[in-house]
């Protein structure tokens, strides 16, 4: 009888493992379908989940962390320039402690809930090809590349954000200015394979990397592409798309037209789980822009001339009947209200059209010191407190591309342009023509590198505790809501 009670006691347990087995496997089974809802793909115009609902990818971009640029982080110049005298004057240990920092602090689990809280669903972040290669070892993918990469998607995903990966700064420039970390005027990447055939590799790492992770909406390969022989892009654009999609058969893949995503002639095949996307910048909204509607960048410009400018670089897209995604658009602000007015006012009639045309969308910023970003740092953090006085000498300067003018040194430039309109009549240099070559070579390129030592040595002899605290600066705490725009992006003000 004793026997007969342990053979029943054990049949029980087996069958209460096996019951509990089961139950976990299916468990498991429904989180990885409900999971697997959220991977996206391309039906005819419409970008939608697993489970045939549309979904509008729309949100901000998260510039200035994996990716840094000048107006928005603070220092002159390109990124490589800034971080080759950082690391000279701080040396190895406390640069590298430096930027660990601010990478942990540049986007937390509040930037995320923000996010989310504004009814917005998506982060474009921009990377450089530099957190995961080295120069000096070409093609050998960095693991730790991947770890502050892997953190940002994570919090996103947690709060039901996708993210889309932009690769904004290519080995050789894929375009002509700062914002590619371009130290020169020239677009290297379209001159020379070994910078392509990197990108190549490292696109097939990421999308390795990245293959299983449904929160990840897809890959933008190449943040504004400037060839100014239109022969390159698209051979290039078909190679890296099949490299791609042999890794990873599942992800959307981003595709931005040439001459700084706006011209999309030089696309001849439609490819599967592709979006084509444009950027939308409206003159009136930039720092030299007039006044709206009005006389703007030499031409009048009112609400119907914005929407026709967006149904110009959109034309490819609609003949297709293939998904737009407005990558980045947005005005940046003066701190004059009159102006900010009319600033605020092209910025909901660009979203009024992007509801009319039912298309998806990214503004350009999220995070910045002022400029133009939803939010900006705070001027009593540790970081705006060392840097102030050297910012206002910088925007004094016009070294910025992007947020400053030449108003100031008039008497430098105007010599520069009168002596090429005489000498030059005919010199007119891709992408933007003679004086914006002019003030990329003199201002962006000359005075700003000038500048960066002046930048640098403002970190001469900080302790790790100082450090410490300016990267804690670019904690999310330590950030102000420009209430205006927030309400127009949240849709509380149409």
């Amino acid at each position: 009888m004793e026997r007969k009670s342990i053979c029943f006691l054990t049949c029980i347990a087996i069958l209460t493992l096996i019951f509990s087995c089961s139950n976990q496997e299916q468990k498991k089974n429904k989180s990885e379908t409900s999971l697997n809802e959220n991977l996206l793909k391309v039906s005819g115009n419409k970008i939608v989940n697993q489970k045939g609902d549309t979904v509008y990818l729309r949100g901000f971009g998260l510039g200035g962390m994996l990716h840094l640029e000048n107006f928005i982080d603070g220092y002159p110049a390109n990124e490589e320039a800034m971080r080759e005298g950082l690391l000279k004057v701080l040396g190895k240990e406390k640069y590298d402690l430096f930027f660990n920092e601010f990478y942990k602090n540049y986007f937390t689990e509040p930037d995320a809930e923000y996010i989310q809280s504004l009814g917005l669903n998506m982060v474009r972040i921009p990377v450089n090809y530099r957190r995961f290669e080295d120069d000096m070892n070409p093609g050998v993918i960095k693991a730790e590349g991947f770890e502050y990469l892997d953190r940002v998607i994570d919090l996103c995903a947690k709060h039901q954000i996708y993210a889309i990966i932009d690769l904004h700064a290519l080995p050789g420039a894929q375009n002509q200015h700062w914002h590619s970390d371009n130290p020169t005027h020239k677009a290297y990447f379209w001159i020379y394979k070994d910078f392509q055939d990197r990108v190549v590799k490292l696109w097939e790492a990421i999308a390795r990397h990245y293959k299983d992770q449904s929160w990840v909406a897809g890959y933008d390969l190449i943040n504004e592409p400037a060839d100014p022989s239109r022969k390159k892009i698209f051979p290039y654009y078909k190679q890296l798309y099949d490299a791609v999609r042999r890794v990873d058969p599942n992800h959307i893949m981003f595709i931005e037209g040439n001459s700084y995503s706006t011209e999309f002639d030089i696309f001849t095949e439609i490819w599967d789980d592709v979006v084509y996307t444009n950027h939308d910048y409206a003159d009136p909204g930039f720092i030299d822009g007039g006044d709206y509607p009005g006389y703007s960048r030499g031409r009048y410009v009112d609400k119907d001339t914005l929407e026709s400018d967006f149904l110009r670089k959109s034309e490819f897209m609609f003949r297709n009947n293939v998904p737009i995604w407005v990558g980045e658009f947005g005005p940046v602000y003066t701190g004059i209200p009159e102006k900010d007015k009319m600033r605020y006012q092209v910025l909901k009639d660009q979203m009024a059209y992007y509801d009319k045309f039912k298309v998806s969308w990214c503004i350009w910023l999220y995070k910045d010191l002022g400029l133009q970003a939803v939010i900006s740092q705070d001027k009593n953090t540790p970081y705006m407190k060392l840097i102030g006085n050297f910012l206002k000498k910088k925007n004094y300067l016009g070294s910025d591309a992007w947020g400053s003018t030449d108003e100031n040194i008039r008497q430098v430039m105007s010599p520069i342009e009168e002596l090429f309109e005489k000498e030059f009549p005919e010199y007119n240099p891709y992408p933007f023509g003679q004086k914006s070559q002019i003030a990329i070579l003199i201002r962006h390129i000359l005075i700003a590198e000038a500048l960066v030592p002046e930048y640098c040595n403002l970190f001469k002899d900080l302790t790790n505790e100082e450090l410490i605290a300016l990267a804690e600066s670019f904690n999310f705490k330590n950030y102000i809501k420009r209430e205006r725009l927030e309400n127009i992006l949240s849709g509380k003000e149409k």
